[in-house]
């Protein structure tokens, strides 16, 4: 069986598992890496960029080169690549697990219980959840499950028609250090610069794409396109912003504004803000999110696998001409 059938199949195995079953209970993969880069950390820490940038090639390159091993172990096999590629992807996307965070805050909003709302805030991203009213808390979780649209599903698909098995994996493991040490504290500025870097670079293709196909999948086409153009490029992060714009212009809603981490206060720019009819995002807003996230998803492995089915046979063509 040929590289991208493996992926097309494997990859669609995986989502669907992730899609029945979520992450997986106990020892999962990633909490698996988390301590192990953790470990290395211990050794290698030094206030230095160089270090960071050895402990950053020693992790995600330790992880990718697992998937080659992994990859090269079952290459006669067309059932065992497949279900190796199911697995990998399985473990490394978390689109259920998104969801169910972030429809749980909803439901927890939509009973008035701020405070259990913001017990589960920290499940999902990094705010200050007391800092925050209940349109904060929803006007995050639409914000996070944008992002994570990109970081959890789409960047790790893009990267496995890419790469296979050691792209899913690679991508993964660069996702998690950018989480790990990539965030500009005092210990982690210079130490964490390479992950914060390397995630930005890797991550940059599968934003893109999460932003073109929301602007598909989501209800305001020209909205999305028009929040896209005006915003995208006023976010501190250079692929949140392509993303978070799309979201906020396809689902009619403002997104962006004050927000505070680890009790820092950043001032951001207001996402789809010129929208006369756009609104700031409320409880109601989250399930809607959740339902463009899951349909870019699908629409991003459609994309993915056609692409690398379309240029094998460029290949092919290009070799017998």
């Amino acid at each position: 069986m040929r590289a991208e059938r493996v992926f097309a199949y494997g990859a669609a195995a995986g989502l669907l598992g992730d899609l029945l079953l979520g992450d997986p209970r106990r020892g999962h993969p990633v909490a698996a890496f988390g301590r192990a880069a953790g470990a290395v950390e211990r050794v290698l820490w030094r206030d230095h960029r160089g270090w960071g940038a050895l402990h950053t090639a020693v992790c995600a390159g330790g992880a990718a080169a697992l998937g080659l091993a992994a990859t090269r172990a079952v290459r006669h096999s067309p059932a065992a690549s497949v279900a190796l590629t199911a697995t990998a992807t399985w473990s490394v996307v978390g689109g259920t697990s998104l969801a169910r965070e972030a429809v749980a805050i909803g439901r927890a909003l939509e009973a008035g219980d701020v405070e259990a709302a913001r017990a589960r805030l920290p499940h999902l991203c990094g705010r200050d959840p007391q800092a925050l009213d209940a349109d904060g808390i929803a006007r995050a979780v639409v914000e996070s499950v944008a992002e994570n649209t990109s970081d959890a599903v789409v960047g790790a698909l893009v990267w496995g028609a890419l790469g296979g098995v050691p792209g899913l994996l690679g991508f993964r493991a660069v996702n998690t250090l950018d989480a790990m040490v990539g965030h500009r504290s005092p210990r982690y500025r210079r130490y964490g610069w390479a992950s914060a870097r390397l995630d930005d670079l890797a991550g940059w293709p599968g934003a893109r794409l999460t932003a073109v196909l929301a602007t598909v999948a989501g209800g305001d086409p020209r909205g999305a396109v028009r929040a896209w153009r005006a915003d995208a490029a006023r976010h501190p992060s250079p692929n949140a912003g392509p993303v978070e714009a799309s979201f906020a212009g396809a689902l009619g809603v403002r997104l962006g504004g004050t927000l505070s981490y680890g009790g820092r206060i950043e001032h951001r720019p207001v996402l789809n803000g010129a929208a006369g009819r756009a609104v700031r995002a409320g409880c109601g807003d989250i399930d809607r999110a959740v339902r463009l996230s899951r349909r870019v998803g699908w629409l991003a492995l459609g994309v993915c696998a056609s692409a690398r089915l379309l240029t094998r046979r460029s290949l092919t063509k290009g070799r017998t001409s």
